[in-house]
């Protein structure tokens, strides 16, 4: 379907508003219908969760909006055709992006290419021989703009590589990527989850992370220490049911460590680009790898009479600061799981619950 311009800027809205992610918004859309009946349900939602709400201020989404134009950026939304068909498939993918440059590049299959800021020499070239290769054969190359190993593979794969950043489209970051980040604006694709305007947070990394395993059918490590935020996308692309690979490295330097781990965990072992490619031409959707149990998607609503089940504050005594997952809720409440979803979107919007990866979820704070 087609959006229309009030719908769409109330899908802005919508997400912009307090305690509303990516799942929440996807509930309240089956909920409610439009992102208009949504934002006017959310003080009644709250209230059933037992705090008072304020939805985003529509004149905060309207410079929004005059930002992205003023940026040469354009939105993307999660159900329109345009949207990326893989990114779609992944668990708690973005509701909305801001992108400047060619959508078409993310049709293509496409590798992800991650690893260290304070990468070796030998291991830049090798991102850099290996974006190239990749390129040449057929491949749109995804990175995060990073230092090191994601700067390189952007160069090698240029112009056919896409760049997720942690910012607003507006924004960049490194510095020292301002020329590689607008090339890639201007001729490959930039993506960006964050509103316009946004400086990157470290909160921000794992949540472009979780996009750049989305969108690619393998992500490929190159060099990373144990506590790499490459790990984290490796991980995300193996519970996501994409393949996991990684080049090995010494035992003695530090840095290959953390894809030594991966490999040891499952990933595959490869050494040249021909092999990468060999495995993402062949993929059918079973990965050769295993890394992690795949996430749950949002669970849909089951149809339930308005105004009946459980309330947020009624489900809140089953749960605690550890996170617990929902259907052990369900069966613990004894409620139907269309009514134990809605108490809990209750609950989120009022800012009293959290929602962690593979379908769980905790109280706040």
């Amino acid at each position: 379907m087609s959006l229309t311009q009030a719908e769409a800027f109330a899908r802005i809205r919508l997400l912009r508003s307090p305690h509303v992610g990516p799942v929440s918004y996807r509930q309240l859309l089956q909920r409610f219908g439009t992102a208009v009946a949504a934002i006017a349900a959310l003080p009644d939602l709250a209230r059933r969760g037992g705090r008072p709400y304020v939805a985003a201020p529509t004149d905060r989404v309207e410079r929004e909006v005059a930002g992205i134009r003023k940026a040469g950026a354009r939105y993307l939304f999660h159900d329109q055709p345009d949207y990326p068909r893989l990114l779609a498939q992944a668990p708690a993918a973005p509701p909305i992006l801001t992108m400047r440059g060619r959508l078409e590049l993310a049709a293509r299959p496409c590798v992800a290419l991650v690893g260290a800021r304070n990468a070796s020499a030998a291991a830049v070239q090798l991102a850099r021989e290996f974006g190239a290769a990749l390129a040449a054969d057929g491949f749109a190359v995804v990175s995060g703009l990073a230092r090191g190993i994601d700067g390189a593979a952007h160069e090698g794969a240029f112009p056919h590589t896409i760049g997720v950043i942690a910012s607003g489209i507006d924004i960049t970051y490194p510095p020292q990527h301002r020329d590689l980040q607008e090339r890639i604006a201007t001729d490959g694709l930039l993506l960006a989850e964050q509103p316009v305007g946004t400086e990157p947070r470290g909160s921000h990394f794992p949540s472009r992370n979780r996009i750049i395993a989305g969108l690619s059918l393998g992500t490929l490590v190159v060099e990373a220490a144990p506590q790499s935020g490459s790990l984290i996308t490796a991980r995300l692309a193996g519970e996501y049911g994409r393949e996991v690979m990684a080049i090995p490295g010494s035992p003695l330097e530090p840095r290959s460590a953390g894809a030594n781990e991966l490999i040891r965990d499952g990933a595959v072992l490869v050494q040249d680009p021909a092999q990468v490619a060999e495995l993402l031409h062949r993929f059918d959707g079973t990965p050769r790898t295993a890394l992690a149990e795949r996430q749950h998607p949002f669970t849909a609503f089951e149809e339930e009479p308005a105004g009946e089940g459980p309330q947020g504050s009624e489900i809140a005594p089953l749960m605690g600061p550890a996170p617990v997952h929902v259907d052990e809720l369900i069966r613990q409440s004894g409620q139907p799981a269309g009514a134990v979803q809605m108490a809990l979107l209750e609950l989120e919007i009022a800012g009293r619950l959290v929602r962690h990866e593979g379908g769980r979820v905790s109280l706040a704070g």
